[in-house]
């Protein structure tokens, strides 16, 4: 059960310099940069080995505030398990925590408690994203958001990595929320998913882009719709949507027109052939028409065939820079990529790494192995 009151806000969180009150010193009105410091905040910093310097050069407003509550965030952040370097760093990063009313950042714990009840999973969340943790506002809505998500049986893990990452969506109303997930079951399942999978899916989408909630839920159906006109079957519709998940909502079909138009010229293919590359290489749905004109020529000036990238299309995905580059290393070991396919320096660094590693050791393996046994006459 998440205890948390509607009025837990955190208006010092928000404060901002060109907010002061009027009634403030005559040193900190003429020039923020002559503002008095708080010396007692100053030196419950220094005690806890935050880099003061840091804090001056970036956040030095925080200093001036009139009241901060560094000991209590200190012992609630150690309470949740964090050692003295992590309290430091965190300080340093957002050192307007320590302006969070302790009974606030209490009921903030208990709120995010409730979907990481790990501490040690919970302060390495707070670590990457102590403005995520420290953010106060909008405690009624994030409740109902939390509850909505676990409605719907998705894991803690996401919603732990939602709410550190993507905060905002937790913030507005949870109606919002409500029919962006409409939105995209109805899409799934329009396209021949199984419900059965409808959650495993859902997460997919939510951890490759924790912003999907942000996104309006037209922004799907007008994607989806344009791809339908370009005569994607439902089946293929489901594969880029899988493929690309989150950001086929990003996409505007004016952009995926042009795109789409320039490949189909350049390749000088068929609208069979256009399909089959951007099942193959959905990014270039995504790619801006400058990116592709340019790692387009890119290759061609390289001396790539165009039957080569229609073969391997995803190795449009790679900068040009890149692809000179891995076609000029194979080229030390004697392989031509132009007489082969591009298969051999698409993928990841990792991927084109394995492949480099077996042309080094065919390069490099003798042609008899010296150390090994002769074999007799009788053999």
């Amino acid at each position: 059960m998440l205890r948390v009151t509607t009025a837990s806000l955190c208006t010092y969180c928000q404060r901002m310099r060109v907010f002061l009150p009027q009634s403030a010193s005559a040193s900190t009105v003429t020039s923020p940069s002559k503002r008095l410091e708080n010396q007692h905040t100053v030196d419950s910093l220094y005690g806890l080995s935050v880099d003061i310097r840091k804090v001056r050069k970036f956040k030095g407003w925080v200093l001036s505030e009139g009241t901060a509550y560094v000991s209590e965030t200190a012992d609630l952040l150690r309470d949740m398990g964090a050692d003295p370097t992590v309290i430091a760093r965190i300080l340093e990063t957002h050192p307007e925590a320590v302006l969070c009313r302790p009974q606030d950042a209490s009921a903030q714990r208990e709120l995010w408690v409730s979907v990481c009840p790990n501490k040690r999973e919970l302060m390495s969340i707070i670590e990457k994203f102590p403005a995520s943790f420290f953010t106060l506002t909008h405690h009624s809505n994030q409740q109902a958001n939390i509850l909505y998500l676990q409605s719907l049986r998705l894991s803690k893990r996401i919603i732990g990595k939602l709410m550190a990452s993507a905060p905002q969506s937790f913030s507005r109303p949870v109606e919002r929320n409500q029919e962006v997930i409409h939105t995209l079951r109805e899409t799934y399942l329009d396209l021949g998913g199984d419900e059965g999978n409808l959650r495993i899916w859902l997460q997919k989408l939510l951890s490759q882009n924790p912003y999907i909630l942000m996104r309006p839920a037209e922004a799907w159906r007008d994607s989806l719709g344009f791809l339908r006109e370009q005569g994607f079957t439902t089946e293929e519709l489901l594969s880029l949507v899988s493929s690309l998940r989150a950001s086929i909502a990003e996409l505007q079909p004016e952009s995926m027109h042009q795109a789409l138009a320039y490949i189909e010229e350049a390749f000088d293919c068929s609208k069979g052939e256009l399909k089959q590359i951007v099942i193959l290489c959905p990014a270039v749905l995504y790619y801006s028409l400058p990116t592709l004109i340019g790692r387009f020529q890119g290759l061609m000036d390289a001396g790539v065939s165009m039957g080569q990238v229609k073969e391997s299309p995803n190795v449009l995905e790679l900068t040009t820079q890149i692809v000179l580059y891995r076609i000029q290393k194979l080229a030390s070991y004697g392989y031509d990529v132009r007489g082969g396919s591009l298969d051999v320096i698409v993928g990841t660094k990792k991927d084109f790494e394995m492949s480099y590693s077996k042309l080094h050791l065919r390069a490099q393996r003798p042609l008899f192995n010296p150390v090994a046994p002769l074999r007799s006459a009788e053999e």
